[in-house]
């Protein structure tokens, strides 16, 4: 029996989403876990590598397995890591996972991105679309090796049809064991505010998250899709029904705000995000509902109410 299961990989494997998506696929596929973090602990029957996929250990994973598919998950986010170590890993790294995607015949794979490629600005479209420019890179050098790694992988998507590859741009993921810059925000007893600003906000529970990766992984539909419910919130009322009590800090100009901000030691301000505390960036998520069929079971409120459990 366990020799029938087809094998998948799983990238960024310390990650509280990939674990999620793995606890869910373990007993249907035979998977691989690797992180570049640290090797994680997933129990039988999940096999955990701690891989840099630009050594050459790495393609004697995919040399050794002959993989149905790949979800990658593992993606450094700004506030882990330098620029220089994100790039080599989230642009490098990646380029060499879809190369040995190719050389190996891998049918079926899956890139998380994130909507912040789109960038916050104040002449962004009430609605984004996947037609929409992405302009991170333009706002933000933090922000360039996301972006590349969605460009990376709209360019295989288009060059090399025989991956099946799906791109998937998230808006917020908060929930229980998330440690993004909001989801950190939300868990923590203040949260900072700019005076004068509460931009429309969206946000996926990771449990709705978890179950988008593994039906867009399993149905196997190529293309580029906003996975997003369809309701919002301003950001102070968020912060406000996740029982934060809200520190008002100067909204311009920039220096002073990201100033304050040190002084007061709030890493949940990092100034590569300081736009999204500005201007709203909202996600349109239908092309993936529908093509799908997909429906969220995780509101608003079960969000909030798990953040304000917390405190």
């Amino acid at each position: 029996m366990e020799s029938n299961r087809k094998k998948i990989i799983v990238t960024g494997a310390a990650g509280a989403l990939a674990q999620k998506v793995i606890e869910r696929l373990k007993l249907q596929y035979k998977i691989i876990a690797v992180d570049f973090r640290t090797k994680v602990d997933l129990g039988i029957p999940v096999e955990s590598y701690k891989v840099d996929f630009n050594k050459r250990i790495f393609e004697d994973i995919f040399r050794e397995h002959e993989f149905h598919g790949v979800i990658h998950l593992g993606r450094i986010s700004a506030s882990e890591s330098n620029r220089f170590a994100r790039y080599n890993a989230n642009v490098v790294g990646t380029k060499k996972l879809f190369e040995l995607c190719r050389k190996y015949n891998v049918p079926n794979l899956l890139v998380l991105s994130t909507y912040f490629v789109y960038g916050a600005s104040p002449y962004n479209p009430s609605l984004l679309d996947e037609a929409t420019p992405i302009k991170a890179a333009d706002l933000t050098m933090d922000l360039v090796d996301s972006v590349e790694l969605d460009n990376l992988a709209n360019i295989y998507l288009y060059k090399h049809p025989e991956l099946n590859i799906t791109i998937l741009r998230p808006c917020n993921i908060a929930g229980p064991g998330v440690r993004n810059t909001f989801s950190k925000l939300l868990s923590s007893k203040t949260a900072p505010v700019l005076w004068g600003f509460s931009p429309l906000m969206q946000f996926i529970h990771i449990n709705d998250m978890r179950d988008a990766i593994c039906e867009a992984f399993e149905q196997r539909k190529p293309g580029l899709y906003n996975v997003a419910p369809p309701d919002y919130i301003g950001f102070q009322d968020a912060v406000k029904n996740s029982g934060c009590r809200k520190i008002q800090i100067p909204s311009f100009p920039d220096g002073l705000t990201l100033m304050v901000s040190k002084t007061l030691n709030l890493d949940t301000l990092p100034p590569f995000l300081l736009n999204f505390y500005k201007y709203p960036v909202i996600i349109d998520g239908s092309l993936f509902t529908s093509t799908f069929d997909f429906k969220f079971k995780k509101g608003l409120e079960d969000i909030f109410n798990y953040y304000k459990s917390m405190k």
